[in-house]
């Protein structure tokens, strides 16, 4: 149980290479995956962490080894915070921006397209605003995956 089959900093070589990792698939994967599961997204991520499993522990059982290895999560995680904080261009890089995706009632179909975004997402946006298109002025794909709108001033 206490027993480890690789050295303590392994643990964290690990933890931190296979975060990284997921950062930049997640990044690339777009951004309403962050901001709105639907169950298959809850599969990938479920799959996601099944994958990844063995290459933050390499096969080791030992009790340590799993908490060296959460211990390095969640400090990655807490300096990628930090980071953020403190740096609006490293904020921008791990975050993203908002993307404008509409205009005075009319959606950027290639923008929208390109954000992976159905119409029922941005119908949805519309009644969650209580919204109607003719009365949107702006409309903004946020960084956490929501749909912002702005409606014109009446």
């Amino acid at each position: 149980m206490f027993d480890m089959d690789l050295p303590w900093w392994e643990f964290i070589i690990r933890g931190l290479a296979v975060y990284i990792f997921l950062l930049i698939m997640v990044r690339l994967s777009g951004r309403r995956t962050v901001g709105q599961f639907t169950p298959f997204d809850l599969l990938v991520i479920m799959l996601l962490s099944e994958a990844v499993s063995n290459s933050l522990n390499a096969g080791d059982q030992s009790l340590v080894g799993g908490l060296i290895a959460a211990a390095t999560l969640v400090a990655i995680n807490s300096l990628v915070a930090l980071f953020s904080s403190r740096s609006p261009r490293f904020e921008k890089l791990v975050d993203g921006s908002a993307v404008l995706i509409g205009r005075d009632g009319v959606f950027f179909d290639k923008v929208v397209r390109n954000c992976r975004l159905s119409e029922s997402d941005i119908e949805e946006a519309l009644r969650e605003h209580d919204c109607p298109r003719p009365e949107m002025k702006c409309a903004f794909l946020e960084a956490d995956g929501e749909i912002t709108i702005l409606r014109n001033p009446h």
